[in-house]
């Protein structure tokens, strides 16, 4: 994992069904993968856009078990 950190605008340009919108919403609703303000920005780490992803996934992945 990197610690790269990407604006609003980077991240919904790296993942699409992430929209800029989105993002700032749940920041608003203290929602979403973490962020912070440095200056005027507000960043996200890789890493945790990442981590936050795969929480998701393990949060609400069905099916594909054993038979």
């Amino acid at each position: 994992m990197s610690d790269e950190f990407l604006t609003t605008n980077q991240v919904s340009e790296q993942w699409p069904f992430l929209p800029a919108a989105t993002l700032r919403y749940w920041r608003h609703a203290n929602q979403g993968p973490a962020s912070f303000r440095a200056g005027s920005r507000v960043l996200y780490r890789r890493s945790e856009i990442e981590r936050w992803l795969g929480e998701q996934e393990v949060a609400t992945t069905r099916g594909g078990g054993a038979a």
